[in-house]
C-alpha cells in the first residue's frame, strides 16, 4: 500500500470552450517569460539597454523550438515512422518531445542572428541569459507532469509519481524524474549566478558553467529514465550527448580563460552612446551640480575683485582650491 506518493493530473488540458488550454504548453510559455525577464535584468547589471533580451528572443525561441523539436523526432523517429505510427504526430509539439540538446543548439542560431543585427557580442548575450534558460528548463518540465512521461524506475519512496494507464505506460508509482530535473536546474541556476558574481565570467564562461552543470545532472538523470531510447554501448543517446557536451564546455571554460581572461566592459554599444538608468543619470546630474558649483565660486571670486590672501592661512587655501579644480579637469 502506498501511504504517500505524488498524484499526476487526469488530464494535460482543460478545453474553455472550444479552445484548448495544455498545461504543458503553458509550462514552455511561462518558462521562456521567465527566461527573457531575468536575462533583462541580468542584461542591463552588465551595461546593457533594457528590451534588448526581448528583441534577441524574437530570433533565439522560435529556432530553440524548432531545434528541439527536430532532435527529439530525428532521435525517436521509430514514434512517428515505423510501421502503424502517423508521421503527422511528429508536428504535434503540444503533445510533448522537445530535446534540450536540440532547442540550445538551433537557439543559439537564433541568438547569433539577432545578436549580429544589433552588433552585439554572442558570448555576452549567452552569458547574461544563462541562468534565466535553467530557470526556464526546470519551470518546462512540469510540462511534462501534466503529459505524464519521462519518468524513473518503480519505486515505493514517499516521494513517488504515481502514473495511471495509458497509451504506452502502465499504472504504478515511478521515480519522478521530472521533479529531479526541475530541482537539478534551480540549483544550477543559483550557482551559475553565484560563480558570476565570485569569478565576474566573462566570454561565455558563465553559459559554459550552465552547460557543464546542466549535462552533469542530466547524465545521471537520464540514466535513471525508463522510456524508450536508443542505446549505444549499452548507455542511452543522451548520456552519451551529455557526456561529450559536458567535456566540450569545460574546455571552453579552460581555454576562453587564458584567451580571454576578464569581462566584457562594454557589452552594447548603443548602451554607451545613450546612457540610460538612474545610475548613469545621477552621475549626470552631480556633474553638472558641481560644474555649476564651480561657476558660482568663480562669479563670486569675479565679484569680490582680484583680491589676494593677507595671511598664510589663507594663501594654503586658495591653494587647495586650485590643485581641487586641476583635479577635475
Amino acid at each position: 500500500m502506498d501511504l504517500a506518493y505524488i498524484p499526476s493530473p487526469s488530464t494535460g488540458v482543460i478545453h474553455l470552450g472550444p479552445i484548448p488550454l495544455r498545461g504543458y504548453a503553458f509550462c514552455i510559455i511561462i518558462g521562456v517569460f521567465v527566461a527573457v525577464w531575468y536575462g533583462n535584468k541580468r542584461w542591463i547589471a552588465r551595461g546593457g539597454t533594457a528590451g534588448t533580451v526581448a528583441d534577441i528572443a524574437v530570433w533565439a525561441v522560435p529556432f530553440g523550438l524548432v531545434g528541439g523539436r527536430l532532435y527529439h523526432v530525428i532521435t525517436d523517429y521509430q514514434l512517428y515512422f515505423s510501421e502503424g505510427e502517423n508521421w503527422v504526430d511528429a508536428f504535434k509539439i503540444w503533445e510533448g518531445g522537445l530535446g534540450i540538446w536540440g532547442a540550445i543548439a538551433l537557439g543559439a542560431v537564433g541568438a547569433w542572428i539577432g545578436c549580429r543585427r544589433r552588433g552585439i557580442p554572442l558570448p555576452a548575450y549567452a552569458d547574461a541569459i544563462a541562468p534565466g534558460i535553467a530557470l526556464a528548463q526546470a519551470i518546462g518540465r512540469w510540462g511534462n507532469w501534466f503529459n505524464q512521461e519521462l519518468y524513473g524506475r518503480a519505486t515505493d519512496l514517499p516521494w513517488a509519481l504515481k502514473i495511471s494507464e495509458g497509451p504506452n505506460r502502465e499504472a504504478g508509482t515511478y521515480h519522478p524524474t521530472f521533479l529531479y530535473e526541475s530541482l537539478w536546474c534551480v540549483g544550477v541556476a543559483l550557482l551559475v549566478v553565484w560563480a558570476d558574481r565570485r569569478f565576474k565570467l566573462g566570454h561565455g564562461r558563465a553559459f559554459a558553467l550552465y552547460v557543464a552543470a546542466y549535462c552533469a545532472g542530466r547524465g545521471w538523470i537520464e540514466y535513471m529514465r525508463v522510456d524508450e531510447a536508443h542505446h549505444v554501448l549499452g548507455l542511452r543517446l543522451n548520456v552519451w550527448t551529455a557526456i561529450v557536451v559536458f567535456l566540450l564546455a569545460v574546455v571552453y571554460i579552460v581555454v576562453s580563460s587564458r584567451v580571454r581572461p576578464g569581462r566584457e566592459e562594454i557589452v552594447e554599444p548603443k548602451a554607451e552612446k545613450t546612457p540610460e538608468g538612474p545610475g548613469k543619470a545621477g552621475k549626470a546630474g552631480k556633474a553638472e551640480e558641481s560644474d555649476k558649483g564651480e561657476s558660482d565660486e568663480d562669479a563670486e571670486t569675479d565679484a569680490d575683485g582680484d583680491a589676494k590672501p593677507d595671511t598664510p592661512s589663507d594663501a594654503v587655501d586658495l591653494g587647495k582650491d586650485v590643485e581641487h579644480g586641476a583635479g577635475k579637469s
